[in-house]
């Protein structure tokens, strides 16, 4: 997909608003806050497997977090090695 295509559309809504002056750097920063969170979504789908395998620690051992740590450590690094 070629996303050139899109910005005079962005341009022309950015100047429409007020921003005609801003519309680069603005976009940029628009682009950046995107791309950061599209990798923290992926990241926490990623990561449900291992909050659901601590919450189950943390209520079989009764609320004790070294285990409820230990359990989301190793499930978290399985399914990111996984994902490699």
């Amino acid at each position: 997909m070629n996303f050139a295509v899109f910005l005079p559309v962005i341009c022309s809504i950015l100047s429409s608003l007020g921003l005609g002056a801003l519309s680069i750097p603005f976009l940029v920063i628009l682009i950046i806050v995107g791309l950061v969170i599209i990798v923290l979504v992926k990241l926490f789908l990623v990561l449900i497997p291992a909050v659901i395998v601590a919450a189950i620690v943390y209520f079989v051992t009764g609320g004790d977090l070294f285990w409820t740590g230990i359990a989301f450590v190793v499930v978290a690094l399985l399914s990111l090695l996984s994902k490699i």
